[in-house]
């Protein structure tokens, strides 16, 4: 019985120690771990991929456990086969992929980190990486093209970029900082929109469409924009340019545009005078033009300057040819600036005098008079 112990127990160890020379050991003897970029620049908050080559130049089968050291913040997986793993077997003379996912935090400083591989607890790949910015936990809010110009009937289009360099998904409020009469609208996705969700280390084109009030002096206008939420903020200041518009209207402070005037005389009408645009007028002129021998003169003849919206009042004199008879005539009153102009057409009725009325009915008079002499004196004969 002894002997069949013996025999018995030497076979096992005999199997066991064939077992254990064709099964894995736990060391890293004999197997290499390689990959091409083991030195790379990166920014706050990318996600750098390593294809790793695990190749077994020994004879033996090799079980390996696998871990990552890597700075303190930083994030790491392997993976192989689609698999999360934490130890590989590589066969004789054989090779294993697996891949290293390294995610850079975005609040990090500007330096040169190093990531290890470790098989079997010790470091068979270092890895260098460069972060070339400075991180923060920030949202920012740019465009390329802050300042636009245009009129008061224009709608000014901006594109701004929202990102969002947080860990986290962000759902910020969309807010323009404007006075009352402007009309801001945001645009995201073809969709108009007042908050925007913009997921960890992404960005948002927003389209910011403004418009302005319609009676806006010409002029340069800032418009705060911002985005925000309990946690992060950021702002950017657009700029609009309102350019001068030119207009003027010339007419009475009642609007009517006719009157009456006696042959010789002269009559006094009252002219308004607004501009109607956005832009300040100079050297407002005024010019008339008469029938015939007549004539009209202006009080003031110059305007020096008429701001937007404003109004001022002229004072036209007519003055009607003495020869003229009774009837209708037109009177054309024009206010100019080599920027704008305006005219007003007057229709001035004329009316023959008192005095030429009497000395007409004093003819008819001694007229009558005379036939009634003649017909007295020689009407019996």
């Amino acid at each position: 019985m002894k002997i069949v112990k013996v025999l018995t127990l030497a076979v096992t160890f005999l199997m066991l120690s064939t077992y254990w020379n064709n099964i894995a050991y736990a060391d890293v003897s004999g197997v290499t771990f390689f990959t091409p970029y083991i030195n790379i620049a990166v920014t706050p908050g990318e996600t750098i991929s390593y294809s790793i080559d695990v190749q077994n130049k020994s004879g033996q089968i090799k079980n390996i456990p696998l871990s990552v050291k890597a700075p303190e913040g930083w994030q790491t997986t392997l993976t192989a086969g689609g698999w999360k793993i934490e130890e590989i077997s590589v066969k004789p003379n054989d090779s294993q992929t697996i891949t290293l996912t390294v995610e850079v935090p975005l609040k990090v400083d500007k330096g040169s980190y190093k990531v290890v591989l470790l098989g079997s607890g010790v470091p068979v790949l270092t890895l260098t990486v460069n972060v070339t910015e400075q991180g923060t936990y920030q949202t920012e809010l740019t465009t390329d093209q802050p300042n636009m110009e245009g009129t008061n009937k224009s709608t000014f289009s901006y594109e701004l970029k929202l990102k969002n360099r947080t860990p986290d998904t962000q759902n910020y409020a969309l807010i323009a900082d404007v006075q009352p009469g402007w009309n801001v609208q945001f645009t995201v996705e073809g969709k108009e929109v007042t908050s925007v969700s913009v997921e960890p280390n992404s960005q948002k084109l927003i389209r910011v469409s403004i418009t302005p009030p319609s009676q806006i002096k010409a002029g340069t206008y800032k418009i705060p924009i911002k985005a925000e939420t309990k946690n992060t903020s950021a702002s950017v200041t657009l700029e609009v340019v309102i350019r001068g518009t030119y207009g003027l209207k010339l007419t009475t402070p009642t609007g009517v545009l006719s009157i009456d005037i006696v042959a010789g005389g002269d009559k006094k009408v009252t002219l308004q005078v607004k501009n109607t645009g956005s832009a300040q007028l100079a050297k407002i002129k005024f010019y008339a033009d008469t029938p015939v021998d007549w004539q009209v003169t202006f009080e003031p003849d110059t305007i020096d300057t008429l701001a937007p919206g404003e109004t001022k009042e002229v004072t036209a004199t007519i003055h009607a040819d003495k020869k003229a008879i009774a009837g209708d005539y037109v009177v054309t009153m024009r206010a100019s600036t080599p920027e704008a102009s305006d005219e007003a057409v007057f229709r001035v009725t004329v009316k023959t005098s008192w005095g030429w009325g009497i000395v007409a009915l004093l003819i008819i008079a001694a007229t009558i008079g005379v036939l009634y002499y003649l017909i007295e004196k020689y009407g019996r004969r």
